[in-house]
């Protein structure tokens, strides 16, 4: 709940600490934000713009692929993961933890329908979670996916609305990773954990549906534009074979950026060609950054 990650929050506009006033957050500077009734609150400057942000439908099938479990052993991967990351000596330590909440705060950038961030608290008990995305419709599901989420609506490339050193832990899985923010969000010590596809993941359906397809040097960019900020920790790849029938081909091509660059109609004619069910590879890269 919002409640859980208030004191973690700091004002898009002079960074000052937010505090509740009725159905608002505001800081001492007078801005105000009013708390939606799905939940979540938009901490976005007045002049951002939120059309690069995922649309409900999008958002639906992302929720639908997501709960019928195609995609968990990335959810687990990332959780084992996180129980690492809080349990080595340095990470997610702070000395004005409260006793009840040793682990603080997990920040998941791009967290989406807080799928993942979900899974990453069940596993770490005594943490909260601040889901970031720029898609109300995504955060109207994240602001319910666990009962420890709080959801904020933010710009991954603008000051995140999150005081300085707040978190342990950060998330960023299948999204927009601002490397300097990052790193002033974290505490020292504290951790990012970085989920993106390699140049395998859904290659079937990259070649068959001409769906965008992930550069082989996508990892190295990322290490390179990390670089000045964190230091790379350890990595790990999962990878894994799906078995999906059309709708579920569907879905998959719908809730990612292909979605954006996809006709329907040549999509329809191209999944004509494909298996009943057609076996996919999922391909990802779990790679851990610290402060």
């Amino acid at each position: 709940m919002l409640q859980d990650i208030e004191r973690y929050l700091a004002c898009p506009h002079c960074a000052q600490a937010l505090t509740r006033h009725d159905r608002s957050l505001r800081c001492p500077a007078g801005h105000s934000f009013d708390l939606a009734k799905q939940g979540y609150v938009s901490l976005l400057a007045g002049d951002a713009h939120t059309g690069t942000g995922d649309t409900a439908e999008m958002v639906g099938a992302r929720a639908d692929f997501l709960a019928a479990g195609h995609y968990r052993p990335i959810a687990e991967a990332l959780a084992e993961a996180a129980a690492g990351a809080l349990a080595s000596a340095d990470a997610l330590a702070s000395a004005d933890a409260d006793p009840g909440e040793p682990g603080g705060l997990v920040a998941d950038l791009g967290a989406g329908t807080g799928h993942y961030l979900a899974h990453v608290l069940d596993a770490l008990p005594g943490t909260v979670g601040a889901a970031l995305d720029i898609s109300k419709f995504a955060l109207r599901r994240a602001a319910k996916a666990h009962p420890r989420i709080g959801a904020v609506v933010c710009d991954a490339w603008r000051p995140l609305p999150l005081r300085d050193a707040s978190a342990g832990l950060m998330l960023n899985v299948f999204a927009p990773r601002n490397g300097p923010e990052i790193r002033r969000v974290l505490r020292p010590g504290g951790t990012l954990l970085l989920v993106s596809p390699t140049a395998r993941h859904l290659r079937e359906l990259v070649d068959a549906l001409g769906l965008l397809s992930v550069d082989e040097e996508k990892q190295r960019r990322i290490d390179e534009k990390l670089g000045p900020y964190l230091e790379p920790v350890g990595r790990r790849e999962v990878e894994f074979t799906l078995r999906l029938g059309p709708q579920d081909v569907r879905t998959v091509v719908g809730m990612g950026p292909s979605a954006w660059h996809t006709d329907p109609e040549r999509l329809g004619a191209a999944l004509a060609g494909l298996p009943e069910p057609a076996e996919v590879t999922a391909s990802v890269t779990v790679a851990a950054y610290r402060r």
